[in-house]
């Protein structure tokens, strides 16, 4: 449709904020893990995985979010996610909607999207490769 061509040239602002906005969400999900903060069920000490999963979040969603080292940052994340679906969530129930698993599935794909598309605008990796 010639209404939606011209939004082509914005692809890689478009590309940009999703993986900041992405990047952002999975920091709270680091966040909780290591800090309790927002408070929520994951309070305690964190030994092993849960340990491993809050500094990938956390760590992995802010070089995400400045866009630096981002294909192989998405790629260590898509990982991530993927064992967290089957480990956490597929036991609880066959559909992700009901086994919690719909973000997990989620971030995986979108993560595997900027490994192949790269950082897009607003990114460190362009200032490196420039």
């Amino acid at each position: 449709m010639k209404l939606f061509e011209g939004l082509s040239q914005y692809r890689p602002q478009a590309l940009g904020v999703l993986r900041i906005v992405t990047a952002l969400q999975f920091i709270e999900h680091g966040t909780q893990k290591l800090f309790n903060f927002p408070v929520g069920e994951h309070a305690g000490a964190l030994s092993g995985l849960p340990l491993a999963a809050g500094i990938l979040e956390f760590a992995g969603g802010i070089l995400l979010a400045l866009g630096l080292l981002t294909r192989p940052v998405a790629f260590l994340l898509a990982g991530e996610m993927a064992i967290a679906y089957f480990m956490a969530h597929a036991p609880r129930d066959f559909f992700p909607v009901n086994n919690g698993g719909d973000s997990a599935i989620s971030f995986c794909f979108i993560f595997l999207y900027l490994v192949f598309a790269g950082a897009g605008a607003f990114a460190l990796d362009n200032r490196r490769n420039a």
